[in-house]
This record gives structure tokens, sequence and C-alpha cells, in this order.
């Protein structure tokens, strides 16, 4: 069974009391190992410095990264923030990478520093905040500034079943890669 009245951060982490303990994430990179309350922990903390940050409820935030703890983190914070996630390939091409979030209105793009260099002009340009998961460039934002905000901060978001939370884009095989709106109820 699947709820459908629960925004997709609650329904991840629903059984987190009888979990909490647990393995949730495992990073493959370096062995680092989350447990389930880390994670609701971490994604509270997300949610509150995205919103100390500026990131509102509707938002998109682009997030171009691998497979990677980072990704679920700032997933589940943006969720529980009432923020949008739109997902672009790392080793997209400058231009692609500008499209996609210029189409997506996205305004927070979330990477690693080895692909900075891919979006700053984009994002100077258009006002759009960058933030590094690993070394932070010159004007970019750091992934710590999510992770050690103050959980107790984040707003009260209503998110109801019908809001989007996620914004994959279609591969374009019949024409330029277009946004599809998923809501948490969907997802």
């Amino acid at each position: 069974y699947i709820p459908k009245n629960l925004p997709l951060h609650s329904y991840v982490l629903e059984n987190l009391s009888n979990h909490s303990s647990k393995p949730c994430l495992i990073n493959g990179a370096n062995g680092d190992v989350y447990t389930y309350a880390d994670v609701e922990l971490t994604a509270r903390r997300v949610a509150s410095g995205l919103n100390k940050i500026g990131i509102q409820q509707g938002d998109v935030i682009m997030l171009f990264l691998p497979s990677s703890p980072e990704f679920v983190l700032a997933f589940l914070g943006a969720s529980h923030r009432g923020a949008i996630i739109t997902a672009a390939n790392p080793f997209s091409t400058p231009a692609e990478l500008a499209k996609h979030a210029k189409a997506s209105r996205a305004k927070l793009l979330i990477t690693q520093a080895c692909y900075y260099e891919k979006v700053k002009d984009f994002a100077r340009e258009s006002d759009v905040k960058v933030m590094c998961v690993d070394s932070a460039p010159d004007g970019c934002l750091h992934f710590s500034e999510l992770t050690q905000a103050d959980e107790n901060e984040a707003p009260q978001v209503d998110i109801s079943p019908d809001d989007v939370v996620a914004l994959p884009y279609s591969s374009g095989t019949t024409g330029l890669p277009k946004g599809v709106m998923l809501t948490h109820k969907g997802l």
C-alpha cells in the first residue's frame, strides 16, 4: 500500500522509528554510512538551509551530481522545503545545462567543483546561485551551508500531494527535451 497523502520525504522516512539506527545510505566512494536518523535530520537541516539562502516553496533546484548521498540529501531537503528538484547529467555541455536551467527556472544549481566551469557564466548572467558539495570555488556556495543549518529553523510548509516535487526532462527523441511534472502523490 502506498499512501497518497504523504509528501515524498515523509513517505521515504515513514518508518524512521523502526529503523533509525539502520543504514539508509552508503557512500560508495568512501564507505561512509548514513543511518535513517542521520538522513532525516540532515534533510531537515538542508530544508532550513535552503530557506536561509532564499529558496521558497515551488522554487526549482537543479542537481547535476553523480549518484551520491548529497543527491539524496538535497532531494529530500528540497521536498521538506516544498521545492522542486530537476536533475541534469553532469556530462552535459554548458549549453545543454544552461538551456535546462533556464527552461526549468532553476534558482539554485548544486554540483561538484569540477563541473562549476560549465555553469558559472550562465549562473552569473542569470543571477542563479551555484553550490558545490566538495570544494567551493570563488563565487560558489558550499553544501555545508545547508547541512549545518539549524533544523529547528525550517519554516513549516503545507505540502499538497498534488504539489510538484520533481521535474525530470524527457529524452527529446521527438524534439527538444521537455520537463515532466511529477507530484508527491505521483512519485
